[in-house]
């Protein structure tokens, strides 16, 4: 048995279209039965004018008077009548006796017979206009008195028939009708044309499903943790969800819709990406405190209509990948020195089988003493867990890219001295990319040094770390563009540069520090931040 399937609600561009032509049918109805009603009433009046000329017309005609006065007034008044009759359209013209008696008629037998309708009026002297059903009909009728010195001498009536002005006014109905029949189809035709671009925009869907479009819209538009953002042709957000008010740092405010991209504050790169004109894929950027990936699509349909910006917070991905990058650099040294090692114990076993058993524990001594010495060097400086682990694999993975990293002797950085504001990531973050663009800068050069000086200042207020290099240095005229995400002197290679020291900007700011690069006296470049180790009593502010 087959279901009967229940029809598909009429699509949005239908109904409207539908209720536009029935409403243009109601309203062309309307006029036209106000134009036949108006217009039966004024073709009334206006045989009742008509009638009312002519048979005063009749009436003060000369011969018409004197005919009366003749033996036989029939005989003169009858050819008359017909000729007015003619000449003036009318259906009748009755030339009467003072009591009612006609002496002309449309129909030669009437002649003689009483006239039907009322003449007291006329008798009186008095002109009047009627509705009444003689002889030839029902008919729109003037009865007007002949007066000779004052005297009613005979009476005159012309009339025309409600049949012939019914006749007329149904001529005017059917020419209106005819230009109603055209205003609807004008009108219909113009309908179909503005619905059929709206089912285009609207994609043929009806009120209920766009309703349920627009809830699914919002209801998505909230749940997505990501940052959403769309934009206009003219580069004005028209529309942003929650996670990208979050992410830009734009706040709950309602006026964000509707402002230019440039006024909303964001960092120069990112806005250049906003407003860039070919997409963007999976570029990274810094905030005041996150590292976002973005994506841009622009919306085209014959014209560019705008842009779509999709943003992800890696802030948290981008620090476990500079943890797994610092954890590979130690694997790599850890296996560089296991093989060095295995030599070691190779060269201890060899002096030992040629019975140089003394020359085998002296250095097997010397081994333990260097590497020892070197883990007592930064213990003793920096006795702070995180940095003394961070500097000890530093310095093995700087070893194995022959660049020597030594620990300052103004280094002095006790345990516990660092509040919980400082977290052991942020410092992980500052001093491990300052070491590594340090390592980068002197490698390769003569006598290859990394030198990281970290402590506390006299009355422990700040901390101070500072990374010197024996590289080529930082031009002075990029004494801030280096801080910037993309900025770097080295090629790219295939994960991009640039970011490092942005990060490092980053989380300085983040942790109201300041962040410096100056001149080395032998040359290369010294980078320095200080941190606050206290709160001030307003709160704390950007320094």
């Amino acid at each position: 048995m087959r279901v009967p399937t229940v029809p598909r609600p009429r699509s949005l561009a239908g109904q409207l279209f539908a209720m536009q032509a029935v409403l243009i049918a109601v309203l062309v109805a309307g006029y036209a039965l106000f134009t036949y009603v108006s217009d039966r009433h004024q073709a009334q009046e206006a045989a009742a004018r008509q009638a009312a000329a002519v048979a005063r017309s009749v009436a003060d005609a000369p011969s018409v008077r004197t005919a009366i006065h003749t033996p036989d007034p029939s005989a003169e008044l009858q050819p008359y009548a017909l000729q007015v009759m003619r000449d003036t359209e009318v259906d009748f013209v009755t030339i009467m006796t003072a009591d009612g008696i006609r002496w002309t008629h449309p129909d030669k037998n009437e002649i003689g017979r009483h006239y039907l309708g009322h003449i007291e009026a006329a008798q009186h002297g008095h002109t009047f206009s009627e509705t009444y059903k003689g002889t030839l009909g029902p008919s729109v009728r003037t009865v007007t008195p002949i007066l000779d010195n004052g005297r009613v001498i005979g009476l005159v009536s012309a009339g025309i028939r409600v049949e012939a002005i019914s006749q007329r006014v149904q001529e005017q109905v059917t020419a209106l009708l005819g230009v109603a029949a055209g205003a609807l189809a004008l009108g219909a035709i113009g309908t179909y044309v503005i619905n059929a671009r709206l089912r285009r925009h609207t994609h043929n869907m009806n009120a209920a499903e766009l309703s349920r479009m627009h809830d699914y819209h919002q209801a998505a538009l909230h749940a997505v943790r990501e940052g959403l953002l769309m934009l206009d042709g003219r580069f004005r957000v028209a529309l942003i969800n929650d996670g990208g008010r979050d992410l830009l740092g734009v706040g709950q405010e309602g006026d964000v819709v509707g402002r230019p991209v440039a006024e909303l504050g964001l960092p120069a790169p990112l806005t250049g990406a906003l407003l860039a004109s070919e997409p963007r894929v999976d570029e990274v950027h810094l905030t005041a405190d996150r590292v976002l990936v973005l994506n841009t699509s622009p919306v085209s349909g014959g014209e560019r209509r705008g842009t779509v910006v999709t943003l992800r917070d890696v802030t948290e991905l981008q620090a476990l990948m500079g943890e797994l990058d610092s954890e590979r650099g130690f694997t790599q040294a850890l296996r560089s020195q296991a093989h060095e090692a295995a030599n070691r114990l190779h060269t201890v076993v060899s002096l030992i089988e040629l019975g140089r058993a003394s020359e085998a524990v002296d250095f097997a001594t010397a081994e333990l003493e260097l590497a020892q010495a070197l883990t007592d060097q930064v213990v003793a400086a920096v006795s702070e867990p995180v940095l003394a682990a961070l500097l000890l694999g530093k310095t093995a993975q700087a070893n194995e890219r022959g660049v020597e990293l030594v620990v300052s002797d103004e280094s002095r950085l006790d345990d516990g001295l660092l509040p919980e504001s400082l977290s052991a990531r942020d410092l992980v973050t500052v001093l491990g990319n300052l070491i590594d663009n340090a390592v980068d800068a002197a490698q390769g050069t003569v006598r290859a040094r990394v030198t990281v000086t970290a402590y506390a200042d006299d009355d422990d207020a700040e901390l101070v770390m500072r990374v010197a290099d024996t590289g080529a240095g930082v031009d002075p005229a990029h004494a801030e563009l280096v801080f910037q995400r993309g900025f770097s002197t080295k090629p790219a290679g295939p994960g991009g540069r640039g970011l490092g020291l942005a990060l490092v900007r980053q989380a300085v700011n983040r942790l109201e520090g300041t962040l410096t690069v100056t001149e080395a006296p032998e040359g290369g470049a010294v980078f320095e931040v200080r941190l606050p180790l206290r709160t001030s009593p307003a709160g704390g502010g950007a320094r």
